[in-house]
């Protein structure tokens, strides 16, 4: 069986679901698959079961797909760094901070990374299924494209183009994109994918048309607009996210500083009709909400200085309902923060914190990477730590009057979400499955 490379033709056409829910239906054919990313940029990450970090997205394909998890689904992973480098993440480890620069001119370095961690699971699926990145056709930077490019060209997979029909001129982008592809791989492309279509999905039959007969590009499916309120990846698909609360939700904030990160720890509050969540950008009252929660930073001092410039600080300091942080969240609740080794900044530094909690925070230059089962506050959860802060008096968690705080990840997760989470994605991944063309793609994959 061949492998797929799933091309968007611009970014946020779907590549992250698709890819899921492309691999479910060849699971369901019978065959084992696993998800792939050579290189991903995302503050959102996991701990595997390796206890390698990996992007938020492979993370939960891997879950979908029923695979263990580890650096092999996504070797490559740029994180937000310091001024304006990036933290790169290569086989799960973080290893050094680049500017862009540097990363392109050490690019041909990583190259036998993203080929061991494919040819590990190549080795072990039927069908390695590889998610692309931004669009394949930044003329520019094609011959940087480790995820897209140099993917499909090497290994030689089929292409599946997913086009999003939100964003208008579906039309060229397809035309467009397959166009500008290196003939090679336009001789693998076995389709096109239009997604996120509003309304009736037979006003585009002529659509359809179009694309076979002119474009001479089979058309795979047009899949209908659904929200999908799991897996959030990146801001842009996090503040797309639609509750239904009850009247009398609790209400919350979240404030969504500049480098949040680990939003998916909010998952299970979105999906509970008990919470009204608001995201704060900006200065607002904070005595409306019954909590505020702190989530996770990829850069804890620099979201610290916005909560001080823009008047959050101030008003947290003061607070006198509850207040919840998570990972870099609960950090901010201390006195200080010491970064002693320039992990986040320019030179060494400390800083002034919430002074909610009576110890201080010190960065180490080793990352903390660890999954596995907690204990907190007498509940057992199955967790993740991923974070350089430490402190001596409270390792894992505090909770004293309003505040409470801990830097493990996942622990709103509970056996309600979870039975919500297997039901939302097998009603979405059934959803799709009944508007593409299974066989047509499986055909094409012998």
């Amino acid at each position: 069986m061949h492998n797929i490379s799933i091309f968007g033709t611009s970014s946020d056409a779907g590549k992250s679901t698709l890819t899921f829910v492309i691999g479910r239906i060849v699971k369901e054919a019978g065959y084992s698959v696993a998800p792939f990313k050579a290189q991903n940029v995302s503050n959102n990450a996991h701990v595997c079961d390796d206890n390698s970090e990996i992007g938020i997205a492979q993370y939960f394909q891997a879950e979908v797909l029923g695979v263990p998890t580890s650096y092999h689904l996504n070797p490559i992973l740029l994180k937000s760094g310091k001024k304006n480098s990036a933290s790169l993440i290569v086989n799960g480890k973080a290893i050094a901070n680049k500017d862009v620069h540097e990363y392109y001119r050490d690019l041909d370095l990583l190259k036998p990374a993203v080929d061991h961690a494919f040819n590990y699971l190549d080795e072990r699926y039927d069908c390695v299924i590889c998610e692309g990145a931004g669009s394949p056709v930044e003329l520019n930077l094609m011959d940087k494209d480790l995820s897209n490019i140099y993917m499909a060209t090497k290994f030689k997979t089929k292409i599946i183009l997913v086009a999003d029909i939100e964003k208008g001129g579906v039309f060229a982008s397809i035309w467009g994109v397959y166009n500008l592809l290196p003939k090679e791989l336009q001789e693998n492309v076995i389709g096109v994918i239009v997604n996120k279509f509003r309304g009736d999905l037979s006003l585009f039959d002529k659509g359809i048309e179009i694309i076979e007969k002119e474009f001479n590009i089979p058309v795979l499916g047009v899949l209908p607009y659904v929200p999908f309120n799991l897996g959030f990846e990146d801001s842009q698909s996090l503040f797309n996210y639609q509750q239904e609360t009850e009247s009398n939700a609790k209400k919350i904030a979240v404030l969504a500083y500049p480098s949040m990160s680990n939003y998916n720890d909010l998952e299970p509050l979105i999906a509970n009709p008990k919470m009204h969540i608001d995201f704060v950008t900006s200065n607002v009252l904070l005595e409306n909400y019954e909590l505020v929660i702190l989530p996770g930073s990829k850069q804890v001092m620099k979201d610290l200085t916005w909560l001080k410039e823009i008047g959050l600080f101030e008003q947290l300091q003061k607070r006198t309902k509850d207040i919840f942080g998570i990972c870099g969240g609960y950090q901010m609740l201390f006195k200080n923060i010491h970064d002693h080794y320039a992990i986040e900044s320019e030179e060494p530094k400390s800083m002034k914190a919430l002074g909610h909690i009576d110890d201080d925070i010190f960065y180490r230059t080793n990352k903390i990477l660890n999954k596995g089962e907690y204990c907190l506050w007498g509940t057992e959860l199955i967790g993740f730590e991923i974070h350089h802060g430490t402190s001596k008096k409270y390792p894992l968690y505090y909770f004293e009057g309003n505040i409470k705080g801990t830097f493990i990840h996942a622990l709103f997760e509970n056996e309600v979400f979870q039975s919500y989470k297997e039901k939302t994605i097998n009603t979405f991944v059934n959803t799709m499955k009944e508007k593409l063309e299974v066989e047509r793609i499986l055909k094409s994959l012998d």
